[in-house]
C-alpha cells in the first residue's frame, strides 16, 4: 500500500500517542477534522490503524509495506533449520531414504565444512525414473555442484533470502559462508532456509498482527 506523506505522519502520531482522537490528530497537523476523514479511512482499511469508540485510534500496522519492512528486519540465523549433510560417496538410493526419513526437500553433499553439492527432491525423483538399481548410482551424478549453488549468509535478512528463492526458482537455500582452505575455495554450511520456513514466518507474523488487533478492540 502506497501512503501519502500526510498518511505516514498520521500513522507516526498514532503510534507514539495511542490512543488518540481524530480531533487531536487534526490539531497536531493543523488541519480540520473533516480534512483527515479520507486519510483515516485509508489507514483503517489498510489495517494500519484501528479505532475504538470513545477512545480513538490505535496503531496496528507497519507503514508503507509492513510485511516487507518486517521481513527486512529479520535475520536468517534466527529462523533457519538444521542442515542435513550426506557423504560425497553416497548413492541415490540412500539419499532418497534419508530425504524422506528426515522429511525435508534438500540434502547437502560432502561435510558441513566442505559442501561440494546440493541435491533436491526433484533431482532425486528425476534420477529414479526408469531406473532399477539406484544403489549403484553415485549422488554426484545428480547433484548441483558447489560452483552453481545459490546460498545466503546467516546474517543476511529473511527478505533477501525470499527474493533469492523466487528469482532462482529453488525450494531451499544453504546458509553458510565461502572460505579458502589450502588455496581452494570451500563452502561451509550452518543451516538451511526453505520455502516452508518462509511460510511459517508469514503465519507467525499474521498471528501476531491478529493478536495485536484483538488487544485494541
Amino acid at each position: 500500500m502506497q501512503l501519502t506523506e500526510r498518511q505516514k505522519r498520521i500513522a507516526e502520531i498514532v503510534k507514539k500517542e495511542q490512543p488518540i482522537t481524530g480531533e487531536k490528530i487534526a490539531r497536531k497537523l493543523q488541519v480540520t477534522r473533516s480534512a483527515l476523514r479520507g486519510d483515516l479511512a485509508v489507514l483503517l482499511s489498510g489495517q494500519i490503524l484501528s479505532a475504538r469508540r470513545h477512545l480513538g485510534y490505535y496503531y496496528v500496522g507497519g507503514g508503507e509495506d509492513p510485511v516487507q519492512e518486517k521481513l527486512a528486519s529479520l535475520c536468517i540465523r534466527d529462523y533457519m533449520s538444521e542442515p542435513i549433510v550426506v557423504r560425497a560417496d553416497s548413492d541415490v538410493d540412500s539419499a532418497i531414504y534419508r530425504l524422506f526419513t528426515e522429511d525435508i526437500g534438500t540434502l547437502f553433499v560432502g561435510t558441513p565444512e566442505d559442501v561440494i553439492g546440493v541435491v533436491s527432491r526433484k533431482d532425486l525423483i528425476k534420477s529414479a525414473m526408469g531406473r532399477d538399481d539406484l544403489s549403484k548410482m553415485p549422488i554426484s551424478m545428480v547433484m548441483t555442484p558447489r560452483t552453481k549453488i545459490v546460498y545466503a549468509g546467516p546474517e543476511d535478512t529473511v527478505l533477501s533470502a525470499a527474493e533469492k528463492l523466487l528469482h532462482y526458482e529453488v525450494d531451499c537455500l544453504p546458509i553458510g559462508t565461502v572460505h579458502t582452505d589450502d588455496g581452494e575455495e570451500r563452502f561451509s554450511v550452518v543451516g538451511r532456509l526453505s520455502k516452508t520456513n518462509i511460510v511459517k514466518i508469514f503465519v507467525a507474523l499474521g498471528e501476531k498482527r491478529a493478536a495485536n488487533r484483538k488487544k485494541t478492540e
